[in-house]
């Protein structure tokens, strides 16, 4: 058991050690040549379920909503909405430079994909992300995203306010909160696509040992967190999204080992009831639902195994879903994808039907 839990500390590890732990450079697509232009509005978003965390994160979000070429155009035009979470240690801003929005996006829709609107919100915290979970600790942010960020968005831009129009997409950290949102509140999309999502399965201790509990029990405040190395930082952010503790301040968290390096059975079940595929079964008569389901992983990426696990979990069921393995590593052609597999994926699987929604 201990060795199961060190190789899923270092598959966590590698996806976010070293030049992926902060901005990554990534290879962009050719920009077509005459391509209309998108619009991105950078807007806050007040969160009444994320404010009064007891890391101190803010409730003023920052949003990032791609507005297609069309928008201003055509005043009466709705338009479905593709919400896309980005990964572990970077903001959203930082990951649609990576993904080089809005360019893809713009290229996307040249090459056919019919126009949507893309949100972007942001969930860096003070621990380097919230995993899109409900915790005291970090804000729910799973609540966010499902709830009251498609709300303002509904009652803010032209969308189709409907489950059949609307996607949600994430990559890495944002895979795992896609994976998580998706499958817990599939009654709020209709469309869904992970992108080399993390922490599908329980994560155990991930690797810390006794030595590394004490460093971490000894910080004096939150902001002491940001020079912790990530074998010590991401299972703190892990512990504060699936094992808060109100009653430990200043870190708010139960660790999954003690200062002795004992297993802490409890914290670590805790885990594994966050890992999608433990609560996959319980959500079976939602995810049913969905009009399409994707997901993709690289041949070289240390979530390769998860995520077919996921595949061969919905196949196991009878669930249809688009998996596929490309060449490359966790953020190899990140860009290219998005613009060529995930907004025509949602292009083809999403209602564009005018005729329902609010403004």
């Amino acid at each position: 058991m201990r060795r199961h839990h060190v190789l899923i500390a270092a598959a966590l590890g590698a996806l976010i050690a070293g030049p992926a732990f902060s901005q990554v450079a990534t290879e962009a697509p050719p920009v077509i040549a005459g391509a209309p232009k998108a619009r991105v509005e950078a807007i806050k978003v007040h969160s009444k379920e994320i404010s009064g965390n007891l890391l101190g994160t803010s409730a003023d979000r920052d949003v990032y909503v791609v507005l297609p070429p069309s928008y201003d155009k055509e005043p009466k035009r709705r338009y479905p909405v593709v919400y896309a979470l980005h990964g572990f240690s970077i903001s959203a801003d930082q990951w649609l430079k990576e993904i080089h929005v809005p360019a893809t996006v713009e290229g996307a829709f040249a090459k056919g994909t019919p126009e949507m609107i893309l949100v972007f919100p942001n969930s860096k915290n003070e621990y380097g992300g919230a995993f899109y979970s409900n915790s005291v600790t970090t804000g729910n942010f799973e609540n966010f995203v499902a709830d009251e960020l498609i709300a303002y968005i509904d009652a803010h831009y032209r969308t189709i306010a409907r489950p059949e129009s609307r996607g949600l997409v994430g990559h890495s950290m944002g895979g795992y909160g896609a994976a998580r949102i998706g499958i817990r509140r599939a009654e709020r999309f209709g469309a869904l696509y992970l992108m080399s999502p993390c922490c599908l399965s329980p994560l155990g201790t991930q690797g810390l040992s006794g030595a590394d509990a004490a460093v971490i029990a000894a910080l004096p405040n939150v902001a002491a967190a940001k020079d912790l190395p990530f074998p010590r930082i991401g299972p703190l952010a892990i512990s504060a999204a699936f094992s808060p503790d109100p009653n430990k301040p200043p870190l708010f968290v139960d660790l999954p080992v003690d200062e002795k390096g004992n297993e802490r059975t409890l914290i670590i079940a805790k885990r594994a009831a966050n890992a999608p595929l433990a609560f996959l079964d319980q959500y079976i008569y939602k995810v049913r639902k969905y009009r399409a389901i994707g997901m993709d992983v690289g041949d070289q990426d240390t979530l390769l195994a998860d995520t077919r696990k996921l595949h061969e979990a919905l196949d196991a069921y009878g669930i249809a879903n688009q998996f596929e393995v490309y060449k490359g590593t966790h953020t190899s052609r990140v860009a290219f994808r998005l613009q060529d597999n995930v907004l025509p994926f949602f292009g083809r699987a999403l209602s564009f039907d005018q005729t329902g929604g609010r403004r």
